[in-house]
């Protein structure tokens, strides 16, 4: 298992990591499987958004005598009412909700406590003002918490909510369907056939902003619907018009800026293990950039996707690192110092590209590769 440092927190946290959806299965009993499947593993990190309390119970006996094996997301403002999930804003539900998961838990702390489900601006205005952010922070002074995350499907409120510097944690829905629509508070229109009918192509610059503004602010992305609820793996469901295997879907999601770890949703040990298999999956199995170039119904012409089809350079310039470094300078007035020092490691530069253009002859997008050289070497100045 690999492991990555989520954000700025500390942590590392394995980049396959555990959702929460198939925790209920045999009325709870997989719980426990599922857990003992990702120890094994090496799984360390795993995300809670349900309020069931019969689930969280089937969490907490499941951690019991593992806790400090696992790094555990639970989403603050997700609380259980009337026999039902319920997402709330009201401060006394909010503080009596996370008390009594701490109790069902057998915990008396979170790694990461994430603020539910935020997609709208006005509602990150709410939880930032409402006083929502304060009890979480009053949460983690009180050790109670040990990050603040907050969870989201529409770029424009993430991004509110990263640059307001008060999450540390991001967790977003990422993977090559999504990351073309546009911004939108309802997150139905993420499933909805009608968004993807027009053709869409390449990546909502929105999406791109908040991704490559995680990384440059050091907050740590955790990564849900990798799969798109399972509709990207069946051609018939997938918005693209064709299907992508597992090990595509979650090496697209780990090679955006910010990504520490992938929350694979399953609903059995053997789903969970697919996307474990990830890990020992060959370069070609992991592969994303043919199947992307033959999407009929979406297009990612002209856009770069880090995916080193362009390799190898006869200068032996790391093409795809250098082209992140240069999206993710491009956003700022000036470039941020951790660019400029990932950059500077890089065995060689921008500044050294011959303009042979073989490279683009490779790439399967039409990426204009020599200018994106050319402007780095500009940019950063070899």
């Amino acid at each position: 298992m690999i492991y990555r440092e989520l954000g700025k927190t500390g942590l590392k946290v394995s980049e396959i990591g555990m959702g929460c959806e198939g925790f209920a299965e045999e009325n709870c009993a997989m719980t426990k499987k599922l857990f003992d499947a990702a120890e094994a593993a090496g799984v360390n990190y795993f995300d809670l958004y349900t309020s069931n309390p019969k689930v969280r119970k089937a969490v907490g006996e499941a951690l019991r005598g593992r806790r400090e094996k696992f790094f555990a997301q639970s989403h603050i403002c997700s609380v259980w009412k009337d026999g039902q999930y319920k997402r709330t804003r009201n401060l006394k539900e909010v503080v009596a909700g996370f008390e009594e998961s701490l109790e069902q838990l057998q915990t008396d702390y979170i790694d990461v406590g994430t603020i539910h489900y935020c997609d709208a601006l006005d509602d990150w205005k709410k939880i930032f003002s409402g006083g929502i952010l304060d009890y979480v922070r009053e949460l983690k002074s009180a050790g109670k918490i040990r990050h603040i995350g907050l969870s989201s499907h529409n770029p424009q409120a993430a991004l509110a909510a990263v640059l307001s510097g008060a999450i540390e944690v991001l967790m977003f829905s990422v993977n090559p369907c999504y990351d073309l629509l546009p911004a939108s508070e309802d997150v139905e229109e993420l499933w909805n056939e009608k968004n993807y009918a027009g053709n869409l192509t390449n990546m909502d610059p929105d999406r791109q902003k908040l991704y490559e503004t995680c990384q440059r602010l050091g907050v740590g992305v955790t990564v849900m619907k990798c799969f798109g609820g399972g509709d990207l793996l069946n051609a018939k469901l997938s918005p693209a018009g064709a299907a992508l295997t597992p090990n595509q879907c979650i090496h697209y999601a780990l090679s955006r800026p910010a990504v520490a770890t992938v929350l694979a949703g399953a609903h059995s040990v053997e789903q969970l293990e697919q996307s474990i298999a990830y890990e020992d999956a060959t370069d070609e199995e992991k592969d994303f950039a043919l199947t992307f170039a033959s999407f009929p119904k979406i297009s990612w012409q002209g856009h770069c996707v880090y995916c080193s089809h362009c390799a190898p350079c006869v200068k032996k310039i790391d093409i795809a690192s250098v082209t992140k470094f240069l999206h993710l300078a491009e956003t700022q007035s000036t470039i941020p110092e951790t660019v400029r020092e990932h950059y500077a490691l890089l065995a060689h530069h921008a500044g050294e590209c011959i303009q042979c253009g073989v490279c683009e002859t490779r790439c399967p997008f039409g990426v204009q590769i020599r200018e994106n050289m050319k402007k780095a070497a500009k940019l950063f100045g070899y």
